[in-house]
């Protein structure tokens, strides 16, 4: 994917009447659960401790309802944005993962393509294989992100962005809400470690990051920063202060800090105090073409997608990417268009209102007709 790169229409979704294997969101989850062991699915499905921030992730969601407008021509809608000099057909990226390895072995390697295949952006974890240079020679094209778990001194955070900026990677990530490795209760509960933790050094220098790391990158390096684990407003001004470029708000889909916020709870204050000095961009059990909507909306510039990308490569691997991808721009395209808008340029907040959930809140409840049969721990 380049500047030049038209933005391609999608395959024929209407409603059953393709031959695609996957023609709803949710199949991609029931066929991911039929090919993973419990250890690899656990991966996916679970989170921290008690699992209440994962929840309010989907109730913040579910909680804001659309205001439509009608009678207006609706025959063209274009979803696509522009982001990092790119086109992109949808305001999304998929989120960094570690390990996903584990659900199909061409790993990040298979996202990357697929993700530019498609032409969404797409973040490389720094504990996924096949690492930061093989990514890059696998999706020369694709708008790609490098995320950091920072595991050594200034010295190796120095290497990782030099190495970034020369395989062509858009921008860079620090990722700050990992302090400390959370409790994984389901994991803890079947006494299983996963052999990337049980080799994994270097962890105090996570523990130890400070805002000094933040300024040694921008005093060094110009390459756009982003900030990953963003959650209040004073964190969001202080980065300001240090000329980050992109606030990434996210809980980690919920594996890091129990009993946090929802992200779509903490979106609008994050907005108020970026006031347009920064870009926004959001994780957090996005699930659907109208959660990406409700965040752009809200205010977000790029909708992180985590969950449902490990589902569409256990699934399908990298074909299962394009494919979910495609899906979603489907949703989103009928969702714009139901609200009257051809764009999401053309959308403000006078299209949202609060609401009450109708379905209790879970890792699944973006997908009424699937039925996963519950894991006796």
């Amino acid at each position: 994917m380049n500047d030049g790169t038209p933005i391609r229409s999608a395959r024929n979704v209407e409603l059953g009447a393709s031959g695609e294997e996957f023609q709803n969101l949710h199949e991609f989850v029931r066929k991911a659960r039929a090919k993973l062991n419990q250890n690899a699915w656990d991966y996916i499905v679970g989170a921290a401790e008690t699992e209440t921030t994962m929840r309010r992730n989907r109730m913040a969601l579910d909680e804001i309802a659309f205001r439509p407008r009608v009678l207006r021509n609706v025959v063209h809608v274009d979803p696509s944005v522009e982001l990092f000099g790119r086109r992109l057909r949808l305001p999304v990226m998929i989120a960094p993962v570690g390990a996903l390895e584990i659900f199909d072995p061409e790993s990040g390697a298979a996202v990357a393509r697929g993700a530019g295949t498609f032409g969404a952006a797409h973040m490389l974890s720094s504990v996924s294989e096949p690492g930061l240079e093989n990514t890059a020679k696998a999706a020369p094209d694709a708008l790609r992100i490098f995320q950091l778990y920072v595991r050594g001194d200034d010295a190796f955070v120095e290497d990782v962005v030099s190495r970034s900026i020369a395989n062509g990677y858009a921008a860079f990530c620090l990722t700050v809400d990992t302090a400390h490795y959370s409790r994984r209760e389901r994991d803890i509960a079947k006494r299983y470690v996963r052999e990337s933790r049980i080799r994994a050094t270097g962890g105090d220098f996570q523990k130890g990051l400070e805002w000094r790391t933040v300024k040694l990158i921008k005093d060094k390096f110009k390459i756009p920063l982003i900030l990953k684990g963003i959650a209040t407003a004073e964190d969001a001004k202080i980065a300001l202060d240090h000329g980050v470029d992109w606030i990434y708000v996210s809980n980690h889909g919920g594996r890091q800090l129990d009993h946090g916020r929802g992200s779509m709870h903490v979106l609008p204050e994050i907005v108020q105090a970026v006031a347009g000095r920064a870009k926004i961009m959001v994780d957090g059990s996005f699930s659907r073409g109208t959660d990406i909507v409700k965040a752009i909306i809200s205010g977000a510039d790029l909708v992180g997608i985590g969950r449902l990308q490990c589902y569409a490569l256990a699934a399908a691997g990298e074909a299962g990417i394009v494919r979910m991808l495609e899906l979603l721009e489907d949703e989103v395209i009928r969702c714009l268009g139901l609200l009257g808008v051809t764009s999401f340029a053309e959308l403000d907040k006078s299209y949202l209102h609060p609401a009450l959930p109708t379905n209790p809140p879970s890792v699944f409840s973006a997908f009424p007709l699937l039925d996963i049969e519950p894991y006796r721990y």
